[in-house]
């Protein structure tokens, strides 16, 4: 049996192959390239471009695809073999410089908010050296950026690059100014919790629900969920361990370094965790992550769910983004040190992560914000739509004493005594953890909470990276023009403390109390996706992007056009799945239960006119009362769909479907949870939340 090392990362055409495989002028090149943005000459481009395709041949790759992440938030491929003719009518294989850097696929076949006519098809794919090519399923996967034919954005990978470099840019102008000569440059990392559900797949395929939207529509409650608590961190079933383990290799192989597995709270729910990456690479790796599980998942019979609430009544599911910033040299910015109160450097990031926060609360709840997390969100199990940031007690302390000049005394760790002489004392953390918070602080890094399972993380990570740039921008601005530096440094810390302590919350976020006192603060709460959307396009936040170059005004209109006509299309399904089944599956099997039940009383009473008829009289008077309910919201939940096709303007259109869509769609499902719970479980046409829950 190989060991974990000794075939990790052999499907990626990483460093090491690049350094076996290159003339050592075009590897260097190639580093250039990748560390610093240095152009490629066409000539290394055409020497790397065929040892990439001599490596991925003697792998079993017989096509290589130009991999791209389109603005449908999932990625996109077209597959070209290596082959070309030769005389004689023979073939030979073949892979030019052209073809590694620039591919063309249709870019009017992909959302584009407007910044493509139908007609015109041409974009373009450009790659992205900076993330190594791999090969998959015998094809070399070469990740690259994805644009229209005027140079616009057209994916999500291209302003997160951006982003990237505004932030080095940014951070290396601070890191100057405290005398980091050795810096030459500074990227974000990330580590993406990844949590989903496995069900069985032939369970999954009886319910239309769950075939067309990813989600269950209808489900009344099971006699168990997750009230005992008994299924975080359990003891992982043998079917979900064998999917695990395969997995755990396919990732390995391709240099995804999957770490952390275990049962999360929900049943059948489940969680893997990465080990932190460059932030475009992490990217990359978690959009091959979600790929691969859901394909390995139907090799062992089994479905994985990444939508972000496939069952009502028990925990949905999340992306935890674990962002961090890092220098060249290995130092992680955000790491406090011993002595955090003297560490001048950690306190000036830390305080201009906090005001990126609080003046850009509202993008990064635009960044998290889908049909699908709208029902996740505030509900009890994820952080609130309200976004504020947890320090802990130890720096929370630190920043009130900065604030009012106050003496901070360091504490000494102390010793965590379990009262068992044969365990181990060992040294207590500063401050707890806050698992109710949107964005907490963890130790060296921040965990951005409210992603989405389904979501790319880009999406996050390039309003995270552009709104710390700018308020860096803000920093060194002002400090590199200080007489005094020192004095300059503490009042700036100081002033933006003061200002912008709002958003820092360590208490429940799960209270009410917090949503209240939150809007006494002069917080945001933009609880569904039409609300938080509204805000894109404001004044502020297109100055945001656009001063960065990480977006063009147009390129952020665009994206308001596409989360929205996402957000309608996606819920627009739903209804329609919703009135298909009532009308086809469940009102159907309902009569039949009725007709069942009125047959019973009659050959009862035929019997013994006093025989005792009950429960079938108070049976089918429950089904008649929800019966009426339900048919009379499925035609008016119709009747808003039809309706819905009329609204040209996509606000307008969001709205609709917000306060009346959704509103029949609640109601229609609480009629039909009430009626599962009366109905023979021979007749109902679908699989319970029992089945789906407890069936692996």
């Amino acid at each position: 049996m190989k060991l974990v090392s000794e075939y990790f990362g052999c499907n990626v055409f990483n460093d090491e192959v690049m350094k076996e495989r290159l003339d050592g002028e075009v590897y260097a090149s190639l580093k250039r390239t990748m560390e610093h943005g240095r152009s490629l000459n066409m000539s290394a481009a055409n020497a790397i471009a065929n040892a990439m395709k001599d490596w991925a041949v003697e792998k079993g790759a017989t096509h290589y695809t130009h991999w791209f992440q389109p603005m449908t938030g999932i990625t996109a491929e077209k597959h070209d073999g290596f082959i070309a003719p030769a005389a004689g009518g023979k073939a030979i294989m073949k892979f030019s410089g052209k073809e590694l850097v620039c591919g063309e696929p249709d870019a009017s076949s992909f959302p584009s908010g407007g910044l493509r006519a139908t007609f015109e098809a041409r974009g373009y794919t450009a790659w992205d050296a900076t993330s190594y090519a791999f090969v998959k399923d015998d094809v070399l996967y070469i990740p690259t950026a994805f644009c229209s034919y005027g140079g616009e954005a057209l994916d999500k990978k291209t302003p997160l690059l951006r982003s990237m470099e505004a932030i080095n840019k940014q951070v290396m102008r601070v890191l100057k100014l405290f005398g980091n000569e050795d810096v030459t440059s500074v990227k974000t990392t990330v580590g993406a919790e990844q949590e989903y559900f496995l069900v069985d797949k032939d369970t999954f395929t009886k319910r239309k629900d769950l075939l067309y939207t990813g989600r269950t529509l209808f489900g009344a409650k099971p006699p168990k969920g997750q009230e005992l608590e008994d299924h975080y961190f359990g003891v992982i079933k043998p079917r979900v361990q064998a999917f695990m383990k395969e997995l755990n290799e396919e990732l390995w192989k391709l240099g995804v370094l999957a770490k952390t597995e275990h049962n999360e709270a929900a049943p059948s729910q489940h969680e893997l965790a990465p080990i932190f990456d460059t932030t475009n690479i992490a990217a990359d790796h978690n959009q091959l992550t979600m790929d691969i599980m859901q394909k390995l998942a139907k090799k062992h019979n089994l479905v994985c769910l990444l939508h972000e609430k496939p069952f009502a009544g028990v925990n949905g599911s999340g992306k935890h983004n674990n962002w961090s910033i890092s220098t060249n040299t290995g130092v992680n910015l955000l790491e406090p040190g011993e002595t955090p109160h003297d560490n001048a450097q950690f306190l000036l990031f830390l305080t201009a992560i906090i005001k990126a926060v609080d003046d850009y609360q509202d993008l990064l709840r635009i960044s998290v914000a889908s049909a699908g997390n709208d029902h996740r969100l505030g509900a009890l199990e994820a952080p609130p739509a309200v976004v504020s940031m947890f320090l802990g007690t130890e720096l929370t302390e630190i920043l009130e004493a900065i604030e009012t000049d106050a003496g901070y005394g360091a504490k000494e760790k102390e010793i965590l005594r379990i009262g068992v002489h044969t365990l181990p004392k060992f040294p207590k953390d500063t401050t707890d953890r806050n698992r109710t918070s949107p964005f907490a602080f963890t130790g060296n890094k921040f965990e951005f909470r409210m992603l989405g399972s389904s979501a790319s993380i880009s999406d996050a990570n390039t309003v995270l990276n552009t709104a710390v740039a700018e308020v860096l921008k803000q920093f060194a601005d002002e400090l590199e023009t200080a007489s005094d530096f020192n004095a300059a440094l503490h009042e700036l810390i100081k002033r933006t403390i003061t200002a912008h302590k709002r958003i820092i919350f360590n208490g429940n976020g799960y209270d009410d109390k917090w949503i209240a006192e939150a809007k006494k603060r002069g917080l945001s709460n933009l609880q569904t996706t039409p609300d938080a959307l509204a805000h894109f396009t404001d004044e502020k936040n297109i100055a945001l992007f656009t001063a960065h170059k990480v977006y063009t005004e147009r390129e952020i209109r665009s994206r308001f056009e596409i989360l929205m006509e996402s957000y309608c299309k996606l819920i627009h399904i739903e209804g329609r799945t919703m009135v298909d089944m009532a009308m086809k599956d469940i009102l159907p099997a309902i009569d039949k239960y009725a007709k069942t039940l009125c047959d019973t009383i009659l050959s009862k009473r035929a019997v013994c006119a006093d025989m005792d008829c009950t429960y079938e009289t108070e049976t089918l008077s429950t089904l008649s009362t929800q019966m009426k309910i339900a048919y009379e919201t499925t035609k008016d939940l119709e009747k808003e769909l039809c309706a819905a096709t009329k609204i040209v303007n996509v606000s307008k259109l969001a709205q609709h479907y917000k306060k009346k869509v959704l509103g029949n769609m609640e109601k229609l499902r609480e009629s039909v949870d009430i009626l599962e719970t009366k109905v023979s479980s021979e007749i109902w046409p679908f699989p319970t939340y029992g089945e789906l829950l407890f069936g692996v």
